[in-house]
């Protein structure tokens, strides 16, 4: 397991590879177990550069980072809806439930099932899951709801 990591307008980030050659996870104030530190990956060089644009109010597009992880199918596509979000735009969790449930073969899908599979995804900020509000605007956050709030006022979704 390689590791890296910064310093963040939410904290201290790390980037995690399996691999050396595709991003494994992205923590934000939790360091990994005992990693093997390498800041010199090319997938962690890119990473980095694109997050740091991101951070400085650039629209990024992150569809280029290679990610590797095994997760349901269900999740799979949950997080694949996610990355459809447009940059400072937000979608419901119920918009999302309502997108993938016939690739389930489901007339209704459940907008908590969502809701869950969002606040598993390992992938933070590069998968943007901070873009998914609940119906009446409200909606948590994994990393917490003062990153949200700060992610989505870098993106110009909030007003500061």
């Amino acid at each position: 397991m390689f590791e890296t990591h910064f310093s963040s307008p939410i904290g201290e980030i790390y980037l995690k590879s399996e691999d050396g050659e595709s991003l494994s996870a992205v923590l934000v104030d939790i360091k990994p177990n005992k990693p093997i530190f390498n800041d010199n990956l090319p997938v962690f060089k890119k990473v980095k550069k694109m997050l740091m644009q991101y951070f400085d109010g650039q629209k990024v597009d992150f569809s280029s980072v290679k990610l590797s992880y095994k997760v349901s199918p269900f999740r799979e596509a949950v997080w694949k809806e996610l990355q459809k979000i447009p940059y400072g735009k937000t979608v419901t969790y119920g918009e999302i439930a309502k997108n993938i449930k016939e690739k389930f073969g489901k007339a209704k899908m459940s907008a908590q099932a969502v809701g869950t599979a969002v606040g598993k995804n390992l992938f933070p900020i590069i998968i943007p899951c901070h873009r998914v509000v609940g119906a009446k605007g409200q909606g948590g956050y994994s990393l917490g709801i003062d990153k949200k709030i700060k992610l989505l006022e870098i993106e110009g979704v909030i007003k500061k």
